[in-house]
C-alpha cells in the first residue's frame, strides 16, 4: 500500500487501520510528551524514517521537538 503519510498527522496512532498501520511499521512517529499542564491529544505530529527527519519535520511546524517523544511504529497485532 502507498500511502501518503501527511495524511497521518494530527491522527491518533490507536485510530489508525490496519492497512495504514502495515504502511508505516518501521517508521517513528512524533507524539507530544504528556504533562498534567498540557494533558495533549495522542497525536502524531511528525512521521519519518528516523527521529531526526522527524525532529526536522516538527521544527518546520514552529514546534520543539524536546516536547515530543519518538515511537518506532509497529505493525498491527506486533
Amino acid at each position: 500500500m502507498t500511502l501518503d503519510t501527511t495524511t497521518l498527522i494530527g491522527r491518533a496512532p490507536e485510530a489508525l487501520s490496519i492497512d495504514e498501520r502495515r504502511a508505516i511499521a518501521g517508521r517513528w512517529a512524533a507524539l507530544e510528551i504528556y504533562s498534567p499542564a498540557t494533558t495533549p491529544l495522542r497525536r502524531i505530529q511528525a512521521l519519518g524514517d528516523s527521529v531526526a527527519e522527524c525532529a526536522r519535520q516538527l521544527k518546520q511546524r514552529g514546534l520543539d521537538p524536546q516536547r515530543f517523544e519518538f515511537v518506532l511504529m509497529t505493525p498491527p497485532y506486533a
